[in-house]
């Protein structure tokens, strides 16, 4: 027994001074680090996904200097939605000053109201793809149609998982203090200020963007 208990294996040595060991992931670390942790995380989401839609933008102005690209007109639901992803920027900012101000009623209130603008969007982006396939634009045929549908569903998909990020933060708004609470909404509305920023950037290619446009940017005309 004495031998077990004198075991260098049995003896548990303290950390180095200064030395503090986390867990796997953001689990272990402390709040400052971990909520600095995932700031910097959506930073770097935020500049893979403008490299990936900048790309894809390159290769819409690419495109349209082809014999079969006929240009499409948006269709007039792209304005409600582009109006209601404005609104969901908007409330969210609001929310995150109005809980940074302790006034946690207003900024739930309006957490929910921007969520709801953040659905209507989606239905509202639906909407014109039907008033599109009415009228037999599809993603064969027209190239313009390919990215038109392409680019609005990839942002579509990224709404979405802002949405999903809206939905963990709104339901866990009842349960937080006020510093919490604040951090999540803010983080949750850079995420949307971001895609604000991209529709617009899409929305301006989209509707307004020329053979003509592309060549005098690029020099070849």
């Amino acid at each position: 027994m004495n031998s077990i208990h004198s075991s260098p294996a049995a003896i548990l040595k303290p950390p180095a001074a200064g030395y503090v060991r986390y867990g796997y992931g953001v689990e272990g670390m402390p709040p400052d680090l971990r909520d600095a942790a995932v700031s910097v995380a959506l930073w770097v989401f935020i500049g893979v996904a403008t490299s990936l839609f900048l790309l894809f933008l390159a290769a819409y102005g690419m495109r349209m200097d082809a014999g079969d690209w006929s240009p499409l007109a948006m269709p007039w639901q792209l304005w409600l939605s582009s109006s209601l992803l404005v609104l969901a920027s908007v409330l969210l900012q609001l929310a995150a000053t109005a809980a940074g101000s302790l006034h946690l009623q207003r900024a739930r209130s309006l957490l929910v109201a921007a969520g709801v603008c953040g659905f209507a969007f989606l239905g509202a982006q639906l909407w014109g793809w039907q008033a599109l396939l009415a009228i037999h634009v599809t993603a064969s045929g027209n190239p313009a149609g390919s990215f038109f549908y392409l680019l609005t569903a990839m942002h579509g998909l990224h709404v979405a998982g802002g949405l999903v990020g809206w939905g963990v933060v709104a339901h866990g708004a009842w349960r937080q203090d006020a510093s919490r609470l604040t951090w999540r909404i803010r983080l949750c509305a850079r995420y949307w200020h971001f895609l604000l920023v991209l529709w617009a950037l899409l929305f301006a290619a989209l509707g307004w963007l020329t053979p003509e446009l592309v060549r005098l940017v690029c020099g070849t005309r």
